[in-house]
């Protein structure tokens, strides 16, 4: 399978936002992509205010989504990203999704909010409680999860145990020291710790760091971006993630059982 991660810098309003997704679909699927991934937060980014999303939430039947969903239908392209979407109460969820074929096949609310570095995303966004999900597309098992979520391992770690093969994650990871350094440091140890690919789309502006990155199984960037708008190409193979899990069965041989970990896999050597 091919997959597209675009790169892009958001604007204010979620229209233009659609725009931009849908130039980006229609080039990943002229380049024979099955799937794009794009930033986290697409219904507005606004450099001056990091949780302008947040104060313009829509629903996943809205028009931003059904947008998307449109464009996933007419070009035969799954598509993931997030947005902010109303929940009860004062705050709202960041949501990731996946559609296919024109149809949601997958949402997640994101779990670890980002009140690190000065940053305090839950005075806005309401944490979500369920695991990320797993589903298949082509007979390939992905997972999904959310920007801050990597760098907390049990997160793909639950992805892993439970099947997944290539784990997309839309981010708009914030600019600072260290942070680029971060980024593909937790993105490639995500990656060989779990024997999975991973495909990280950041959003890319004054303030995001772009930088986005496909990792195979071994822990190696096999296509990286800059830090200005595009579109970026990579191939995930089931036959070399097969192989990695052959000389490194780390999912096999792991002993650590954490309740929340759910997998009846696993070996354990001879007492």
């Amino acid at each position: 399978m091919d997959i597209a991660l675009g790169q892009l810098k958001l604007a204010a309003d979620a229209e233009t936002n659609l725009a931009q997704i849908t130039a980006s679909a229609e080039q990943a699927a002229a380049s024979g992509a099955r799937m794009l991934v794009v930033p986290e937060g697409l219904t507005a980014r606004d450099s001056a205010d990091p949780y302008a999303g947040a104060n313009h939430p829509q629903s996943l039947d809205g028009p931003l989504v059904s947008g998307i969903r449109a464009v996933s239908a007419r070009l035969g392209l799954a598509i993931a990203g997030s947005l902010h979407t109303p929940v009860p109460g004062a705050r709202v969820a960041n949501t990731g999704f996946i559609v296919d074929g024109g149809e949601l096949v997958a949402c997640y609310r994101k779990i670890h909010l980002y009140d690190a570095f000065s940053a305090r995303e839950s005075r806005h966004v309401q944490p979500g409680v369920d695991e990320p999900p797993v589903v298949e597309i082509d007979g390939l098992p992905i997972g999904l999860m959310i920007c801050y979520d990597l760098r907390f391992p049990e997160t793909a770690r639950s992805l892993a145990v439970r099947g997944a093969q290539l784990i997309v994650m839309p981010a708009a990871w914030a600019a600072g020291p260290l942070k680029e350094m971060h980024w593909q440091v937790l993105a490639m140890a995500r990656a060989v710790e779990n024997t999975v690919y991973l495909a990280a789309c950041s959003e890319v502006s004054s303030v995001n760091i772009g930088r986005s990155l496909l990792v195979d199984p071994l822990g190696v960037v096999v296509a990286a971006a800059g830090t200005g708008p595009e579109l970026l190409i990579g191939h995930v193979d089931p036959g070399a993630l097969a192989r990695a899990r052959t000389v490194l069965p780390v999912l096999a041989n792991r002993e650590y059982r954490d309740p929340q970990l759910r997998s009846a896999g696993g070996h354990r050597g001879p007492a």
